[in-house]
């Protein structure tokens, strides 16, 4: 008997982490809606997949920090008669300075983007999910969400915090519907993230131990939603990082985190 197409959804699959998950899945024979802000570049590697593994890929572009786009999104995937089995929620970058160094529409855009179209992207395809007795929701979150937030880049250890603890309730309310949920947290990854952000300069003088690759976190990630983790760090090193944290007194952890702060996180952006 022949197995039926999975389609996957990956936002933010223009680059870095979405990249490799794209690269993973159509590896792997599943068809793709890859959807970010980059149309260019979404076009190029749906003809690369294609090529490479004879799957279907199509593109759809979006700004997820718009507050309609994900219903928006979602519509078009329906349009195009696609039900979506697999959802990646992999869009995100972070907003470099303190809190008040940015106006509050910076910040509103980060969260749409970081917390609630994620959130509601779920919402909507998990009807279809349970109807169809199956459904994979891969939440990209951080490793920064398992240790004590840092000064500089305010809001991005907690929207991760966030999608922690969205992923253990969602992955539990589901568990016996034929739906997995994982947050998958990635340590430092090499990717573009920290040259959008400005924090190459700080980021590069760090061991090279600490680094892993996108197509790495793609692979453990994926292989982990499919056994059924809720959460899973990827990487020894990020798992250990996290395990001495969880060990430490709160204080001392804080204290860490505060003299270290500036080795990956830009607190005052440069003019």
């Amino acid at each position: 008997m022949s197995h039926p197409v999975r389609w996957a959804l990956v936002t933010g699959a223009s680059a870095g982490i979405g990249t490799a998950f794209a690269r993973t899945l159509a590896a792997s024979g599943h068809s793709l809606v890859l959807t970010a802000r980059r149309e260019d570049r979404l076009a190029t590697l749906a003809g690369e997949l294609s090529q490479q593994h004879g799957v279907r890929i199509e593109t759809v572009r979006a700004d997820l920090s718009e507050s309609d786009a994900s219903r928006t999104l979602c519509a078009e995937i329906e349009r195009r008669g696609i039900a979506i089995d697999i959802l990646v929620n992999n869009a995100g970058y972070g907003v470099a300075g303190n809190y008040l160094t940015q106006p509050w529409k910076v910040h509103a855009d980060f969260l749409q983007v970081m917390v609630t179209a994620p959130c509601e992207l779920a919402y909507l395809l998990l009807p279809g999910m349970q109807q169809r007795g199956y459904g994979r929701i891969a939440n990209i979150a951080s490793l920064a969400g398992h240790i004590p937030g840092s000064a500089g880049h305010t809001l991005y250890a907690a929207s991760k915090a966030f999608m922690i603890k969205f992923s253990q309730s969602l992955g539990l309310e589901n568990a016996a519907r034929g739906v997995k949920v994982c947050a998958i947290c990635p340590g430092f990854t090499l990717s573009e993230f920290h040259d959008v952000v400005g924090s190459r300069e700080q980021v590069s003088r760090m061991p090279k131990w600490l680094w892993a690759t996108a197509e790495d976190v793609a692979r453990e990630g994926l292989a982990a939603l499919e056994r059924g983790e809720i959460v899973y760090v990827t990487g020894r090193v990020n798992r250990a990082i996290k395990a001495l944290v969880k060990l430490m007194p709160d204080r001392f952890a804080l204290n860490l985190i505060q003299r270290r702060s500036k080795d990956f996180r830009v607190q005052e952006p440069k003019p």
